[in-house]
């Protein structure tokens, strides 16, 4: 009698192992072990920062009780803090029927005495996790809003520098969260020649030739949302009073009127680096306002410092402000800053500090202002490591040519 063979059932662990290497996949977005364990460090220590102050608040050090209870209990207030009433309670629930898993009651029955022992661990983990599910709901919504506060902030700021006779130019942003203070723009003002036949190719070439271009950074007090909303209203400002024939010294302190009405008793005031460029005569002429000190490198590797102007905008409306000037000669190279560079700090807490910026400056000015942005904030990401970035950083290089140049 012929025998048959049974059939062959394909096996299912090849499969069961590429949908696990799929789910990992899909929940680490394809990071290494090291890079998870980078990146959840900074998300610890920054939430650490966060319960920090909430504890410093409640418990200054004058009046601190150097003991383990103390501490976790001011700890404890500081994380139910940010909850709403009801989460509390549901927290603080779930805490209790973890702790206690076990509950024991006794009744009476015509037996006799009873007593029944009831598991209510499972609740108290269902109880955390609802909660859970709720905070991340609140998360998604609120990433939802923040990424739409993200794209327009995007639409206020320049996408690629302007066309400018004689400079090329490169400029960058890393907001420390979803949306940033720090603002920057290149446009050009209006020119002061009033042609009576402005579609003549003769007006428009003396028209174009003449115009100045307007150079800004600026750095708004604090971050996130609050600092974000003072920046786009600085922007539509800037970009009025620059569209009329105003002087800088004028633009600033019609800025500075303005902010001052805005600045909470000038709490959120703004640090803004004013400057306008004249491409014909290449004179730079600027306005510091209480900004980080803008460094000009000359060819010859001298370096000069912006440094006059006046308060920060914001602080007093009666504030007076002083220009200065440089003319930029070619192979100069200019670097405007926010105070997130040279202030980021690493494990050490040592901060990155402009003497290492000017070295990655002095060390790169055979390279395009592209190349050098990029070597500078490669230079910022391995001095400060895995250590949560605190503050905006924002930075505009500069390299003045004999010709026009983009970048």
């Amino acid at each position: 009698m012929a025998t048959t063979s049974p059939p062959i059932v394909p096996s299912t662990r090849p499969r069961f192992k590429e949908q696990i290497k799929s789910f990992w996949q899909r929940v680490t977005e394809g990071r290494e072990l090291s890079q998870l364990w980078l990146q959840f460090r900074a998300e610890a220590r920054t939430s650490y920062r966060l319960y920090q102050r909430d504890f410093d608040a409640r418990s200054p050090r004058d009046t601190r009780k150097d003991n383990f209870f103390h501490t976790a209990q001011e700890f404890a207030w500081a994380l139910l803090d940010k909850l709403t009433p009801a989460r509390r309670v549901l927290l603080l629930l779930g805490i209790v029927l973890v702790i206690f898993p076990v509950l024991h009651f006794s009744y009476h029955d015509h037996s006799g005495l009873k007593t029944v022992a009831l598991d209510i661990h499972f609740y108290g983990v269902i109880a955390i996790f609802v909660l859970l599910l709720l905070e991340i709901a609140d998360r998604v919504v609120m990433k939802r809003d923040l990424e739409i506060a993200r794209d327009i902030q995007s639409w206020l700021l320049p996408p690629t520098p302007p066309e400018i006779p004689g400079l090329r130019i490169a400029f960058a942003t890393r907001p420390a969260n979803t949306v940033a203070g720090d603002y920057y723009d290149i446009f050009p003002r209006p020119s002061s020649i009033q042609s009576s036949a402005p579609s003549s190719e003769a007006a428009s070439g003396s028209e174009a030739a003449e115009r100045s271009f307007l150079f800004v950074v600026a750095d708004v007090a604090g971050k996130s949302i609050p600092a974000a909303l003072l920046m786009a209203t600085m922007q539509a400002s800037l970009r009025t009073l620059s569209a009329t024939s105003s002087t800088l010294r004028d633009l600033a302190q019609g800025l500075n009127h303005y902010a001052c009405s805005n600045s909470q008793g000038g709490l959120r005031y703004t640090t803004a680096f004013l400057a306008e460029f004249d491409p014909a005569s290449r004179a730079f002429t600027y306005i510091n306002a209480g900004h980080n000190n803008p460094v000009l490198r000359r060819a010859s590797g001298e370096v000069e410092r912006f440094i006059a102007g006046g308060l920060p905008l914001g602080i007093r409306d009666e504030a007076a402000y002083e220009s200065g000037s440089a003319v930029l000669q070619p192979g100069d190279w200019l670097l405007i800053f926010t105070d997130g560079l040279v202030e980021a700090t690493n494990d050490s807490d040592q901060e990155y500090d402009e003497t290492r910026m000017l070295n990655v400056l002095n060390a790169g000015t055979n390279a395009t202002p592209n190349e050098l942005l990029h070597r500078m904030m490669a230079d910022l990401d391995i001095f400060v490591g895995a250590t949560p970035q605190h503050d905006d950083v924002t930075c505009m290089l500069i390299k003045v040519e004999a010709h026009c140049g983009r970048e």
